[in-house]
């Protein structure tokens, strides 16, 4: 399936949001997600079907100092 993340085409084999942030392995905890326009709460990630064309941005929050 396609899907744009984060302004980029990805080929990817996730179904849902939450495989998505394995596959691209972020830290689930430092993930903020919006797909298609709309926040996503992270206890909807398990239950978000990902359909080809989505648009998604995953935003992963650094630390640092």
């Amino acid at each position: 399936m396609i899907l744009h993340v984060n302004g980029k085409e990805h080929t990817v084999s996730s179904v849902t949001l939450d495989e998505l942030i394995v596959e691209f392995e972020l830290t689930k905890q430092l993930v903020v997600t919006e797909v298609d326009g709309v926040i996503v709460d992270r206890e909807h990630w398990d239950s978000l079907t990902l359909k080809d064309g989505m648009k998604i941005e995953l935003v992963h929050f650094v630390g640092g100092g």
